[in-house]
């Protein structure tokens, strides 16, 4: 299966870049290509979540649920999506202080499959995956960076 990894340098707190990142039903809001997040079950260490993504070169949107588990004192959240339109998807995040500012990792693993079409589009959908998850982590580096 395919990995997709990104990483950023946010020049905020790692706290505040934690609370950003932790707050996913706030991404539509500054994430372009995420419609929606809903959370359907939420302790302090597991969500549920509902996703909707575009595909704008696909012409068409994406949706899954996910299962999250944060955890706060190593801030690093692991995720799988338990069902929706992946035929696998699952990753992490982690979260470390780098001096004054934060060091942010994404790495996602997934599979999807189209029937016919499948194999002519697994080169647009792993570059589509790795600029989704660059533009994710510029998204927050924004909103953290701006937040004083």
């Amino acid at each position: 299966m395919p990995t997709v990894e990104a990483e950023v340098f946010v020049n905020a707190p790692l706290e505040r870049v934690y609370a950003i990142s932790r707050d996913i039903e706030a991404f539509p809001e500054f994430m372009d290509d995420v419609q929606e997040v809903r959370i359907l079950e939420q302790t302090p260490e597991r969500q549920v979540s509902r996703w909707v993504g575009a595909v704008k070169e696909l012409g068409r949107t994406i949706t899954w649920t996910e299962e999250d588990f944060w955890n706060d004192k190593t801030h690093l959240c692991t995720f799988r999506q338990i069902e929706g339109d992946f035929t696998s998807y699952e990753g992490v995040w982690s979260f470390e202080k780098d001096g004054d500012s934060t060091r942010v990792r994404l790495q996602v693993t997934y599979e999807f499959r189209v029937p016919l079409v499948g194999a002519l589009i697994q080169g647009l959908l792993q570059k589509k995956m790795r600029q989704n998850c660059e533009s994710m982590l510029e998204a927050i580096k924004g909103k953290a960076e701006s937040a004083e």
